[in-house]
């Protein structure tokens, strides 16, 4: 378990280019939906739930209160275009690509999918051309290709499956396919690549880039060069999806309130400073959030546990504890430090008041790390030595007597991910999943209220 030292203050960063970027709305005295150019779209998760599965809607001062359901804020709101080309989100002032069909062909198969390098490209090109009458279309960072994140989909699991499945992305006007499993993908492998690269590195000293697999719901830094026997050293291929609008969309202009209080006027936010203290399971994290307000933490009785979309809003994708020695959050923020399970200095997960809904129903919470997103490589097996087993290879026994195992940063800070809402992580000595993703439950929490 990681184990929490004291609360330390990071040294202050300009923020200068962000406050530019905004200051027409540095001025409002109110900030309205339509006002603020970061305007962070709800998850759409309409349902409510417990630690088992879904729940009728808890009242005020109830366990399970305050969760992701009982607090919509900024509805999506598409519109398609007349030609069927391009989606326009009436939220945010985006416009998107309808399809990430590269080759045309009115399907969407692995043969659409993209290397980083060919990403980068692919703007250039559909400028050229001025597809749907745009020249500003741009490979979309984390923060903007998230605004399209719909919680109500369904993470796959071990499934394979799709008749029961349903994707973190709105079909109604995005086309979407799972992976390919007949071509040997997995049923998970649709992640969409963003033109934010982690500023660390992976286990094998390669490069890694942020994408959002609008599959199994979930944002992770992924290796450039993919690991194992098979097909190592080949590139990984992502869908690809441009954006052309409002490109003031993602980045943030923190203000210190001088009262325990960050505001954000991009996004009309406004952030508890510091954090829980604390580790706490997902019930408790809720409840947290109704204590605060009981006792009207820096004046305010209306603190809520973020929404996963509202905390990854807040993530500095250009630090991280290997290359900024600090969480991937602005300076103006103080973060609890822990010692991580491999005995290293670390900051830890946040939860959010989303449930991440699988196969054994919404047991599972979603959280983002602004540290360290680890987990335990296996260093044998079909994958190279250092690298993580081919998919589906290895089973849980098998990794439960792995006497060999490498501790690495598998996803990167700002990476998204879920925990069980309850248990005791000695459970799961050796993570979960493929690639061995570190389980805490006790995860930290930051409240948020909106600006009034």
């Amino acid at each position: 378990m990681p184990r929490l030292i004291s609360p330390f203050l990071l040294p202050p960063l300009t923020l200068a280019a962000a406050l530019m970027a905004v200051a027409p709305f540095l001025a409002a005295p109110a900030l309205r939906a339509a006002q603020v150019p970061f305007p962070v779209v709800d998850t759409n998760q309409a349902k409510c739930y417990g630690n088992d599965g879904e729940i009728t809607a808890p009242k005020r001062g109830a366990p399970f209160f305050g969760q992701d359901a009982q607090n919509h804020r900024r509805p999506a709101e598409y519109a398609l275009s007349s030609d069927g080309l391009t989606v326009s989100d009436k939220v945010t002032g985006l416009v998107w690509q309808r399809s990430p069909d590269t080759d045309g062909d009115g399907k969407l198969t692995s043969a659409d999918k993209l290397t980083f390098a060919q990403a980068q490209e692919l703007p250039a090109k559909l400028n050229a051309k001025k597809f749907g009458g745009r020249t500003d279309w741009r490979l979309p960072d984390i923060k903007t290709l998230y605004s399209l994140f719909d919680a109500r989909g369904t993470d796959p699991g071990g499934e394979q499956d799709e008749s029961d499945l349903r994707p973190f992305i709105d079909q109604k006007f995005f086309r979407f396919a799972y992976g390919d499993t007949r071509s040997g993908e997995r049923i998970i492998d649709s992640q969409y690549a963003s033109a934010t690269k982690y500023v660390g590195k992976s286990a094998r000293g390669g490069d890694k880039v942020f994408g959002v697999n609008f599959a199994d719901g979930r944002i992770k830094g992924y290796d450039r060069l993919m690991p194992g026997r098979g097909n190592g050293g080949a590139e990984k291929t992502f869908f690809v999806l441009c954006v052309a609008g409002n490109p003031a969309y993602g980045k943030n202009a923190f203000v210190d309130n001088r009262d325990g209080t960050v505001t954000d006027r991009a996004t009309g936010l406004m952030w508890e400073k510091g954090d829980s203290g604390k580790g706490m399971n997902w019930k408790d994290a809720l409840a947290w959030a109704q204590q605060c307000n009981a006792k009207k933490l820096f004046g305010h009785a209306d603190w809520r546990v973020p929404s996963v979309k509202e905390l990854q809003s807040l993530v500095d994708y250009t630090r991280s504890p290997d290359t900024s020695d600090s969480p991937a959050i602005d300076p103006l923020f103080t973060c609890t430090a822990i010692t991580n399970e491999n005995g290293k200095p670390d900051y830890p997960f946040y939860w959010s008041s989303t449930t991440h809904v699988g196969p054994r129903g919404g047991r599972a919470a979603m959280y983002v790390s602004f540290g360290r997103a680890c987990g335990w490589l296996t260093r044998r097996g079909p994958g190279e030595r250092g690298g993580p087993p081919a998919p589906g290879r290895e089973t849980r026994e098998e990794r439960a007597t792995a006497k060999e195992f490498l501790f690495a940063d598998v996803h990167g800070a700002g990476a998204q991910r879920s925990d069980p809402k309850e248990g005791d992580a000695a459970d799961y000595p050796h993570g979960h999943g493929p690639q061995g993703d570190v389980i805490r439950i006790l995860n930290a929490v930051r409240l948020v209220r909106d600006v009034r």
